[in-house]
């Protein structure tokens, strides 16, 4: 990528997005389109398309989407899935309308089938059936999967699929009612810790093994590939590492600074019981995750603060 390429970031004031927007700018990309919501809603395909037909950028980063942890997908499932797909199909077909050729789409580890094999390959894609808590929101993600190949095959475009494991970072949601794991038990220690409490209280059996991809080393994921010129394909991103959740309420809590005993709630869901992915492609590539768990916690731990202190 030209270092004055016309770069649009969709999405950028979420946690992925303004992750990209981050590490363009450490990079040295100096012209970088953003919109906000109320600016552009990606849900008015006229609004979609008169935005590229204006600004016409070279490279598109479509981060933007409706996320949540288990709860918020298992409850809002309609708004899930309905709310990617437009904002996937709007972007993707005014991209190729307006003569962009180069784009990254940002997946998310839940389009792989709830039992497959471990660590999870690419090509493990469409091989069974889904974790029935978010199988909306993974059916809308494997749909940008297909469009973006189907760009590719029809018209020659270079349209990238990137699937992140479980994030975590700066900008994160730490609302309990549709947080990630993570940031929910950042929170709840943090909560427990200026509380007093003796407890912290965990969904589930804390048997689930999960990855765990600080959200600015995704970042550098992304602008890698379209610095290496990679041009189609689907791409694990992650650190190839896993911990249950048990573990990682044990980190959290060291790293907050909590002393009390974990409860695990078993009335609550566990989802699916592991999702490592494999990420030998990345690694072929010359590309790996650099931030350490314990250290990746701390950083979002002290956005936390910050975010909640404002």
């Amino acid at each position: 990528m030209a270092k004055d390429a016309k770069i649009y970031v969709a999405g950028h004031m979420g946690m992925v997005g303004s992750a990209l927007v981050r590490n363009l700018e450490a990079k040295g990309y100096l012209n970088i389109v953003t919109r906000s919501r109320s600016e552009l809603d990606l849900l008015d395909q006229k609004a979609v398309q008169t935005f590229f037909k204006s600004e016409k950028p070279d490279y598109v980063f479509l981060a933007a989407a409706k996320v949540g942890g288990i709860h918020a997908n298992n409850t809002y499932r309609a708004d899930f899935i309905y709310e990617n797909l437009m904002v996937e199909a709007n972007v993707i077909s005014s991209a190729h309308q307006a003569g962009c050729l180069q784009m990254c789409f940002l997946g998310s580890s839940c389009i792989y089938p709830r039992d497959c094999s471990q660590p999870i390959k690419e090509e493990y894609l469409l091989t069974g059936p889904l974790e029935p808590t978010n199988e909306p929101y993974a059916i809308a993600k494997i749909a940008g999967i297909k469009l973006c190949e189907s760009y590719n095959r029809q018209y020659g475009t270079h349209y990238v699929s990137v699937m992140p494991t479980n994030l975590y970072g700066p900008n994160d949601s730490y609302d309990l009612s549709n947080s990630h794991v993570l940031p929910a038990l950042i929170r709840k220690a943090h909560e427990a810790k200026v509380g007093g409490d003796k407890e912290l209280v965990v969904w589930g059996s804390g048997k689930p093994m999960r990855e765990f991809l600080y959200v600015d080393d995704m970042a550098d994921a992304c602008v890698f590939l379209m610095e290496q010129g990679i041009s189609d394909g689907v791409f694990n991103v992650g650190t190839g590492v896993d911990v249950t959740i048990a573990e990682l309420a044990k980190t959290v809590m060291k790293v907050v600074g909590f002393n009390g005993e974990i409860l695990f709630d078993a009335s609550k869901p566990d989802g699916t019981p592991r999702k490592l992915l494999n990420v030998d492609q990345m690694k072929d590539l010359g590309w790996q995750a650099k931030t350490l768990l314990s250290d990746g916690i701390a950083k979002a731990y002290a956005d936390f603060l910050t975010s909640t202190s404002a």
